[in-house]
């Protein structure tokens, strides 16, 4: 029997994937698995329960993945399960950027009384007269599986796409339309495009990325779209290139007290994953990953520790190491099983950064001596019997 426990409200789609094994738990540190999307984790204690967290969306900002991956916690996230979700809503940006569908509205409604609006409005439809993307060029910083989706369709939408992404992989690559063009540089990219959007991660490498620089790079007018995270975008100097026309408009799902202060500003609430499928996908994935990882200990999708797939175990007993990843680990646990006289039937180990897992199929039944015996090893973290 399993327990979790969820610290936001999780799609019932996702919850009915988690079998009768599994019962939902109000107290926190009874759980072997959290469940969470947007609640911050930074202040809790981390119980010797838990085994895994699974983050119901793409950004993990609100885990701490460094102590997690201490304590020996995998942290999942569910990247490109509301890829969707955000693609759509990008596109709806550009078309706000590029038509005042907004100001057209408001007109509207001011003027819902007029019982000749449909004569007025022909004479007021031209201060919203705007302009089309087919023909513009896009540049899509960052080809993941969002960046990916916009690319393509604006492909579709008849504009010219340019993409830049250091790290593209060969799965991306091969879904990208063959007419986006791939570029080299950022700098390429600004100096190129009308309209730019950004889709990284944030990192220390990426933080505040559109800036100063950035800016004085871009073409007069660019419009740039902000629909992954809010601090990739250096505020003060958004605001500077506002002012001066060098970004024409600047639409933004992270809407804050200064970025409101600034013209020429288009911002939705945090609008992005919020639709019912991009909230089931993701639910959906992150309780995948739970099953695969508690009831067989591979490991997918994983922000703070190695991916890992061992299959499904046939032998009498899997045993997952999670320790540092450091010269003769592998042989002191195989030295182990040896003195104890037991056959290792399959091992996989996989590494990523200070940080190494390892799943050992045995030919005998577990015992309490041998996880004493692993866990005693200078750089093991954390020992579990799978079965």
């Amino acid at each position: 029997m399993y327990k979790y426990a969820t610290l936001n409200p999780i799609a019932q789609v996702g919850l009915d994937v988690l079998t009768d094994e599994y019962v939902k738990t109000e107290d926190v540190n009874e759980a072997q698995a959290i469940l969470v999307r947007s609640a911050s984790m930074h202040d809790m204690e981390l119980s010797a329960n838990l085994e895994c967290v699974a983050r119901a969306g793409a950004g993990v900002n609100n885990i701490p993945l460094d102590k997690c991956a201490e304590q020996g916690v995998v942290v999942f996230n569910t990247p490109g399960a509301n890829a969707n979700g955000v693609k759509e809503l990008v596109m709806a940006g550009m078309l706000l950027a590029c038509r005042d569908i907004y100001g057209g509205m408001q007109w509207v409604e001011e003027n819902k009384t007029d019982a000749d609006i449909n004569k007025t409005m022909e004479k007021a439809k031209k201060n919203f007269a705007g302009s089309e993307v087919k023909g513009k060029k896009l540049g899509v910083i960052g080809l993941g599986a969002i960046g990916v989706l916009v690319a393509n369709m604006a492909n579709r939408m008849g504009m010219q796409v340019f993409g830049v992404d250091p790290y593209l992989s060969v799965v991306n690559a091969v879904t990208l339309n063959r007419d986006v063009t791939i570029l080299k540089s950022y700098d390429e990219l600004y100096k190129t495009c009308d309209f730019i959007t950004i889709h990284v991660p944030l990192l220390e490498s990426t933080k505040g990325m559109l800036n100063k620089d950035a800016f004085d790079k871009m073409k007069e007018g660019t419009v740039v779209l902000n629909f992954s995270r809010d601090t990739l975008v250096n505020d003060d100097d958004m605001g500077e290139a506002l002012k001066s026309g060098k970004v024409a408009k600047y639409v933004t799902d992270f809407p804050n007290a200064k970025v409101l202060t600034f013209p020429n500003v288009i911002a939705t609430p945090h609008l992005g994953a919020s639709t019912e499928e991009s909230e089931d996908n993701c639910a959906m994935m992150a309780a995948e990953e739970i099953r695969a990882f508690l009831e067989d200990g591979n490991i997918i999708n994983s922000v703070n520790m190695p991916n890992c797939d061992a299959g499904k175990c046939d032998s009498a007993a899997r045993i997952t190491i999670i320790h540092k990843n450091k010269p003769n680990m592998i042989a002191q646990f195989t030295q182990l099983f040896a003195k104890d006289n037991v056959n290792i039937a399959h091992l996989t180990d996989k590494s990523r950064g200070d940080y190494a897992y390892s799943v050992i199929d045995i030919d005998a039944v577990s015992t309490q001596k041998v996880v004493d015996e692993l866990t005693a090893i200078d750089g093991v973290v954390k020992v579990r019997v799978i079965k």
